[in-house]
């Protein structure tokens, strides 16, 4: 099937020109009221063979703890982790404003049987999960056979139910605006409650211009069917400057309304704490050496 959005799709030139508008926008917005909403943002995510009950544990405890250590700022958004890992998080969880979220569907390939992703997607959910992220199924994507990478999306949506459903278009990949516009709609067309970036496992991961036509094939999503749908950064994020461009993209194309974590969500397992190094900046402590 050939790509149905190719007139609607942004080109590369206005592209670069609007991100470079942002990026030269970044310095003057690093403010603390801006960092600690940016903070609660977050998925706090853990993705890793060497991810242990006790390490997540551990983690868990940090974020059901923060808002007495941090009593004048936001928690994150979500704790994310692997399938076998919910468990853990739904046991020790204690802050109720936080969500869990998990990987599945064969993350990070989604190179596996489609009986096999929906499967593990809905033990996942009866295990504890609010929120299933997946990678969208390149193969069929790249071979053009978009009815099939769609039905998939399809079914893994109805396997979770009212679970949100975050789709991993994994754009390093993608490698192109078109592929990333026509990923996106396509993503949404099918059930997707988010689209997100990347799995963080590539040689490229988030990039401000993935971002940006992401945000702009949901805003043209939204005027056509007045649903709106979150937009997740996610991998290579470390400091906060790269988290501060991608919130300025999303205020510039979508505008304010997804300016919280129930549309926005930005994956990262280091950048929490230099955020939280950043914030006490503002208020002269400088002996901060990291908490979660």
């Amino acid at each position: 099937m050939e790509n149905p959005y190719i007139k609607e799709t942004p080109s590369e030139k206005l592209v670069n020109t609007k991100v470079a508008e942002v990026k030269s926008k970044v310095q003057d917005y690093k403010r603390k009221n801006i960092l600690i909403d940016i903070l609660n943002l977050i998925d706090l995510t853990s993705l890793n063979g060497t991810d242990t009950i006790g390490k997540i544990k551990s983690m868990t405890e940090k974020v059901n703890n923060f808002s007495k250590e941090f009593p004048k700022y936001k928690n994150v958004a979500a704790i994310c982790v692997y399938p076998a890992l919910v468990p853990v998080v739904k046991e020790n969880l204690t802050d109720k404003s936080v969500k869990i979220a998990a990987v599945g569907a064969g993350f990070p390939a989604s190179q596996t049987f489609l009986s096999v992703k929906a499967a593990e997607c809905d033990l996942t959910v009866q295990k504890g999960a609010d929120e299933i992220d997946i990678v969208l199924s390149l193969g069929s994507f790249l071979e053009k056979d978009l009815e099939k990478t769609a039905y998939e999306v399809k079914i893994i949506k109805s396997a979770i139910k009212e679970a949100h459903l975050k789709v991993i278009l994994e754009t390093g990949e993608l490698k192109t605006i078109e592929n990333i516009f026509l990923a996106s709609l396509l993503s949404m067309e099918a059930g997707a409650d988010f689209i997100k970036t990347s799995t963080g496992k590539t040689s490229i991961s988030a990039t401000p211009e993935a971002v940006y036509t992401m945000c702009s094939a949901i805003k043209t999503y939204y005027l056509k069917t007045g649903r709106k749908v979150g937009i997740k950064p996610s991998g290579g994020m470390t400091v906060a400057e790269d988290a501060l461009l991608y919130y300025l993209i999303v205020n510039e194309v979508l505008g304010e309304e997804w300016l919280n974590n129930k549309l926005f969500r930005i994956g990262a397992s280091r950048l929490a704490n230099n955020l939280l190094k950043d914030i006490l900046s503002f208020d002269k402590k400088t002996d901060f050496e990291g908490y979660f």
